[in-house]
């Protein structure tokens, strides 16, 4: 071997070590958290005095008798309470909606994805520090949400851990499509797009989808709020079609989101054998009886709802129509939900209204039949059991990822805390904090 060669081999393995001379990196500091209270998201209930101890990335023990490690940092927050790092499974963190629609088409027909990536870095890291250490994007364009998850992965933009669907799933003209542009100005999208015609094209498009990385399958059973073409309360897809792009994703152990607002296409998702409904606005009882008896979750996003309600005017006439009849529905369609007993995993719908606020769900929840604990388990427990990531996080336990959310004072009794989270651990690392580490 050359000389040559052999200073290559070096710089090689420099770059896949770190280095090809110095020591291997001492090992973090052990971290030792303790507040006044701790949130048993598994029982659902407080616990006094909350401790957790954190190694690397890891839940090394819980509890008021957890030995403490020689030489760690102790950071006492006091009158506050440990939480599980919380999930959103309902969010489009590449773009964000404004007070004004037609300003927001008009950037989205000129950025381009390059430039909506580096915006979209700022809304990440809204979502971490709100406390919401891990979300499933739930469909976008561009890719946008998958590079954004790999950057994150990679370590080089701050965020929440990311579950993607990439290219949401419909049919032509439905909810997935694009607006009614003209035809002969805006290329047509086809099932690599996620738009499809018959159960054949709808399972291409499934597999188009999870060919570019997607984790998790979002499709369109009903029409949308927010999209000038479609009726909200139509089933856009027929049974045999939804059968297929349920089946194709369980066969690829992706698990389906579907989107409805309409009672109809639940029904008829829910048979498909979807894993949850998002938004559900217009859902009867016996439809989220129906859920019950087969598992489906509720995902509800009545922040969404409610923003849109309260911003209806500033939509185009056929929005704004649409908008206040899901925003005058979703509460009450909640209500009935949590009297059924439905299973219901935490989503806001972020982008429709700002990143980093979405804990105004919880609020929302607790106003509309859950108890704060329910609310708090739907964003740890319930939501790690729809995404399947039970085994990694939604609770905070010995083994699991330190992902750690501390709340002042005592939220189950005043649940607007976790709009004010103190600090937040996203697998060991701080990415926010209110005191400087002891």
């Amino acid at each position: 071997m050359s000389v040559a060669k052999g200073m290559c081999g070096v710089a090689m393995a420099a770059l896949l070590t770190g280095s090809a001379f110095a020591a291997e990196a001492p090992a973090a500091k052990p971290v030792v958290l303790k507040a006044a209270h701790l949130f048993d998201a598994a029982a659902g209930k407080i616990v006094s005095p909350g401790v957790v101890v954190v190694q690397g990335d890891k839940i090394e023990a819980v509890g008021p008798n957890a030995k403490l490690p020689d030489g760690a940092k102790v950071i006492d927050f006091g009158d506050a309470t440990l939480t599980p790092g919380f999930m959103d499974a309902h969010v489009h963190l590449s773009e964000q909606s404004s007070d004004n629609y037609y300003k927001d088409f008009f950037d989205g027909m000129y950025q381009m994805p390059a430039e909506q990536a580096l915006r979209a870095t700022a809304y990440t890291k809204a979502m971490v520090e709100a406390g919401f250490t891990t979300v499933r994007n739930v469909g976008d364009s561009d890719y946008i949400a998958l590079g954004l998850r790999n950057a994150i992965n990679a370590g080089i933009i701050e965020g929440p851990r990311m579950l993607v669907a990439n290219y949401a799933v419909g049919s032509t003209g439905g909810h997935a499509d694009q607006d009614p542009m003209r035809p002969d100005l805006i290329a047509q999208a086809g099932p690599i797009h996620g738009v499809c015609n018959g159960p054949e094209e709808c399972r291409a498009a499934v597999r188009y989808q999870i060919k570019y990385g997607a984790n998790v399958i979002k499709f369109m059973p009903s029409g949308g709020v927010l999209s000038l073409a479609d009726p909200v309360d139509v089933p856009e897809l027929t049974q045999d079609e939804m059968n297929a792009i349920v089946s194709e994703a369980h066969a690829w152990h992706r698990k389906v989101a579907a989107h409805c607002h309409g009672d109809l296409a639940a029904r008829m998702a829910v048979k498909a054998g979807a894993d949850s409904i998002e938004h559900g606005s217009f859902l009867t009882e016996e439809t989220l009886k129906m859920m019950k008896e087969k598992g489906t979750y509720l995902v509800p996003t009545l922040f969404a709802g409610y923003w849109v309600g309260s911003h209806a005017d500033g939509f185009p006439p056929a929005i704004a129509e649409k908008a206040r009849a899901a925003a005058a529905q979703s509460q009450k369609m909640f209500q009935m939900a949590a009297r059924v007993g439905v299973k219901v995993a935490f989503g806001t719908d972020a982008a429709v209204e700002p990143h980093g606020l979405g804990a105004t769900e919880f609020s929302l929840m607790a106003k509309n039949g859950f108890t704060p604990v329910q609310a708090l388990q739907a964003a740890t427990v319930g939501a790690a059991d729809l995404l399947g990531v039970k085994d990694d996080s939604g609770t905070l336990e010995a083994g699991k990822l330190a992902d750690i959310v501390v709340l002042p004072g005592n939220p189950v009794e005043n649940i607007q805390a976790t709009e004010h989270p103190k600090f937040v651990m996203r697998a060991g690392k701080v990415v926010k904090e209110a005191a400087p580490l002891q």
